[in-house]
């Protein structure tokens, strides 16, 4: 039985036709399905393993980086001159994260504590926790500050208590001890007679409060009836505002806890945060595209507004009192004590405060502090958080401790909180959000391709068929220059 081939021809431009329909199908269809998956797999929902998973107990290497500024004349700065610093560390340590007291609420939130724990990393730090530096002494300095404006009769009464438990300006300790807490008689003798005074009951250490403890009671949103509020707060220790600062402005709880955002970010999107140790919501801008390991990535860093001074940016002016720009004055939620947050070396802050202090160097590769995040997911995949504490330093009649400091803010250490995703969580993240939907996308240009490819080489073949097919079936009676004879042999034959 012969095959029409024009007739095969046909049925490969039909098929041809179908494969294009179905890549502009894809086209359209495969977007949704891709976002529908995702939406499915970042809802806080104990079914969503790797998600839930990277929530809850946050598995990826995060580690806390710490640098102390080193006094190098001590005795000088108590005479008036400018203080001489220099940087030691890092001093590294693994943080652990995990979420405890996790109770889902009907109406799409979620409360937990976080608890978090320290353990020092010896082959990652410059030096061991047994590294002596030379700090401002808070529990002096900081008071003198906090006392200024008592009766002078109190002020000598301070000072006078100082140099009982033997209280100087400075602290010449080790990192461990100055980190971790040290043994203080007047620390004893405080939390007796002035309970409350400190920020703990025990030992005293920049970091002692923050080892195994929590950030407080966070309730976010799961995003299950609205993907677009996943993870942000909606309340901190029942608190839906805040009461540190001066306007409802700086007292909002904006944003996520500042570890996930919702998905499907653009360019003109932010990153809002709460953080209870900063005491405020603060948010993040987008800088620039990016790729880690593949992975797309828009990388979001602080705008020169987040530490300015009410002057400079009015809307900060419910955290003063204020200094110069670049700082962040925190001693309403630290005990009133005069003590400052800014980006490590003053980066991005006023020049003057570089003036004050010999040995700083700010630069943005090194100081300035930005977030990762794969856009399509929320997920950060590289985190760099870095901020220093300062302490403002000055002279105060009747605490001879105090001697002719100028005044000045002081850099005490600087910290970094850094983590990225990697190995088989990585690894399943690019499976899932890169390799895949390119596969999709090339599946669905490729059926166009294939598709026109068949129907224009199809088309041709059809058309040559057809031009054959007439050459072929021409016989001699639609010939009129055909003779008799050729028409009829068999007569030509006769005759």
């Amino acid at each position: 039985m012969a095959i029409n081939k024009a007739k095969v021809a046909v049925g490969f431009i039909v098929s041809g036709v179908l494969m294009v329909f179905f890549g502009v199908v894809l086209t359209f269809v495969g977007p949704i399905i891709i976002d529908d998956q995702v939406v499915k797999n970042t809802v806080i929902d104990p079914k969503n393993s790797m998600s839930y998973t990277m929530w809850k107990d946050v598995p990826v290497p995060f580690f806390m980086s710490v640098y102390f500024f080193n006094v190098l004349n001590p005795r000088e700065v108590l005479k008036g001159e400018k203080p001489m610093v220099e940087q030691k560390g890092p001093f590294v340590y693994r943080k652990r994260i995990q979420k405890d007291n996790i109770t889902f609420h009907d109406n799409g939130t979620v409360s937990y504590r976080e608890y978090r724990t320290f353990y020092f990393e010896p082959t990652m730090s410059s030096g061991d926790e047994s590294e002596v530096v030379t700090i401002p002494n808070m529990l002096v300095l900081g008071a003198a500050g906090m006392m200024e404006n008592l009766p002078y009769a109190v002020r000598l009464m301070i000072s006078a208590t100082f140099k009982t438990f033997k209280e100087g300006p400075f602290l010449t300790k080790t990192v461990g001890e100055l980190m971790w807490g040290y043994d203080s008689g007047l620390v004893d003798f405080l939390n007796k007679w002035l309970p409350g005074m400190l920020p703990s009951t025990g030992k005293f250490g920049l970091f002692a409060e923050f080892n195994n403890s929590n950030t407080g009671l966070f309730t976010i949103f799961t995003g299950k009836d609205d993907i677009k509020k996943i993870h942000q707060v909606d309340s901190w220790n029942g608190l839906t505002e805040l009461n540190y600062w001066k306007t409802p402005q700086c007292n909002m709880i904006n944003g996520t806890a500042g570890q996930m955002w919702a998905p499907f970010m653009t360019r003109e999107s932010t990153l809002p945060f709460y953080s209870p140790d900063a005491c405020r919501s603060m948010e993040l801008v987008y800088q620039r595209d990016g790729k880690m390991q593949g992975i797309p990535l828009f990388r979001y860093v602080a705008p020169k507004t987040l530490f300015a001074n009410g002057t400079d940016y009015a809307p900060n002016a419910g955290f003063c009192p204020c200094r110069q720009s670049g700082l962040l004055n925190v001693s309403s939620c630290r005990h009133n004590s005069p003590v400052f947050i800014s980006h490590p070396h003053f980066y991005n802050a006023d020049p003057v405060l570089l003036d004050y202090v010999q040995g700083l160097n700010p630069t943005e590769e090194e100081h300035g502090l930005f977030i990762d995040i794969h856009p399509m997911t929320g997920v950060p995949l590289n985190v760099s958080i870095r901020l220093q504490l300062n302490l403002f330093m000055k002279t105060v009649s009747g605490i001879t401790e105090t001697g002719k400091i100028a005044d000045v803010v002081m850099p005490m250490i600087w910290f970094e909180e850094s983590g990225y995703i990697d190995g088989p969580i990585l690894s399943t993240f690019h499976t899932n959000l890169v390799v895949l939907p390119a596969v999709m996308e090339f599946m669905q240009y490729g059926f166009i391709a294939l598709g026109v490819a068949t129907i224009i080489i199809a088309s041709l073949m059809h058309h040559k068929f057809k031009i054959h097919e007439g050459k072929d079936g021409c016989t001699a009676d639609e010939n009129p220059n055909t003779s008799t004879g050729e028409k009829y042999p068999l007569l030509q034959d006769h005759q």
